[in-house]
């Protein structure tokens, strides 16, 4: 298990590249201090609407293992929260479509 306090730049989290900490820049979100306050799914929907278009789920799925390591230290692989992060994606599809009034 790792000291996820140890972690000073987006960078130092497992499952978190150059490519996915530039667009987490994008948003604002510069440390990983700050990533571990943010909800991994508003973060998600939020780079959508900020891109202009929707991200790969893995997306996704990497934000909530960035999370689980940051709350726990443990690194697991991103593609192990893909069965989570599927029932949260469905979740929400659900909730945005049953809020819109006809």
């Amino acid at each position: 298990m790792q000291n996820p306090h140890s972690a000073s730049k987006l960078e130092d989290i497992p499952n978190i590249g150059k490519s996915i900490a530039s667009d987490l820049r994008s948003l604002g979100i510069l440390t990983p201090q700050q990533l571990a306050t943010r909800d991994p799914l508003k973060t998600y929907l939020a780079l959508s609407d900020h891109m202009g278009r929707r991200h790969d789920p893995c997306v996704f799925y990497t934000f909530l293992a960035a999370q689980h390591y940051l709350h726990s230290g443990e690194a697991i692989p991103w593609w192990k929260f893909t069965e989570q992060g599927k029932k949260l994606l469905a979740q929400a599809a659900t909730n945005k479509s049953g809020s819109q009034t006809p």
